[in-house]
């Protein structure tokens, strides 16, 4: 294989430097970057001759004309490989990059410790008060604490929707360090699967009126956009809190805001939002017992190595012609390794 012959490009950011690392000890594979204010005379060569895409994962901070979709599409007719930095993949229209015989992958499990953490962080500070606390400090003379109780989180109930790779880590540090109860839905396990995961396998409607906290990990499809809206925030019970660390528009914000205002349930702690960064005067924002972050549930020095490491090793691994682990529309395998033999003249697999 001649130097340089294989085509890599991101835009504006990777998830840590040991991608690049990686990428430029293969002589064979040339990679270069854009920016979202790139000029058309920089950008297009490059997504002319490209064969592999690195994308953000973050819809909001990527230019919009670099979103893959049917359009951006017909100006990569080399690309063989979209691979998401993360676990998300909201820029990414999978359906357009099949019909193309484009794979997509992701960086799945990477960065679910922390995740995982992020959503038992967000768990206990939500259950003690701790956030109510420190505002009232802020805010206050004489605070009195009586005013500030909170409760232990042993023996109460996390429901996780979706038991993936964060899911059955929330699972086991709920169960194993916290000696709770776990209920998961997700119709893409079985019981036995899920029950192995440390999770009782039950149907949504049961765990949203059980749970004492809502924990979401499942990704963003046509089947979980506006999954919790306001029947579901009804379901919830009243002491309970409502925790996603997942991707916006898996829950209405607007129906979140309204059972807030109601007090349908306790609270809630937001890691991602349908635009993202949330503005200051987002009306969420303005509650005391809500916890908010700005997407930043995985972003950790440890994850963020982890996940360029596994991106660069995927890429590289497709590249040489095998079947990478993390594939987001498997059924479009056959087309893609045809399109791939005629790029490199080998059969992938």
């Amino acid at each position: 294989m001649s130097v340089n012959s294989k085509r890599v490009f991101y835009s504006n950011y990777l998830a840590n430097p040991i991608y690049v690392d990686i990428l430029k000890a293969r002589p064979d594979v040339r990679l270069d970057r854009i920016e979202n204010g790139s000029p058309e005379d920089v950008y297009a060569p490059i997504l002319n001759a490209a064969h592999v895409y690195q994308i953000g994962a973050a819809r909001d901070e990527l230019a919009p004309h670099f979103h893959v979709d049917a359009t951006f599409l017909k100006r990569t007719p080399n690309l063989l490989l979209v691979s998401s930095n993360g676990a998300g993949f909201d820029p990414v229209d999978v359906e357009a990059c099949t019909d193309a015989g484009v794979l997509v992958v992701n960086q799945s499990g990477g960065n679910a410790h922390s995740v995982a953490e992020h959503a038992l962080a967000m768990m206990l500070t939500l259950s003690k008060r701790i956030i109510q606390s420190d505002r009232r400090l802020r805010r206050e003379r004489d605070v009195n604490r009586n005013d500030l109780v909170g409760n232990e989180v042993e023996h109460k109930t996390v429901g996780i929707i979706g038991l993936g790779n964060v899911g059955r880590r929330i699972a086991a540090l709920c169960k194993g360090l916290l000696g709770m109860k776990v209920l998961a839905y997700d119709p893409y396990l079985s019981a036995e699967v899920m029950a192995e995961r440390g999770g009782e396998k039950v149907e949504l409607d049961e765990l949203l009126r059980r749970a004492d906290f809502v924990s979401i990990s499942c990704p963003l499809d046509k089947g979980s956009r506006n999954m919790i809206s306001t029947r579901e925030f009804g379901l919830m019970q009243p002491h309970a809190y409502f925790i996603t660390t997942a991707r916006g528009f898996i829950h209405d914000e607007d129906a979140l805001l309204q059972a807030l205002r109601d007090k349908r349930i306790a609270g809630a702690g937001l890691d991602v939002w349908s635009k993202e960064p949330p503005p200051p005067e987002h009306p969420l924002l303005q509650f005391d017992n809500v916890l908010a972050s700005p997407h930043t549930a995985g972003v950790t020095i440890e994850a963020r190595q982890n996940m360029g490491r596994i991106a660069a090793e995927q890429v590289l691994d497709t590249l040489d012609g095998k079947r990478p682990p993390r594939i987001i529309n498997p059924e479009v395998w056959p087309r893609y390794a045809e399109r791939f033999k005629q790029a490199f003249g080998v059969t992938p697999g």
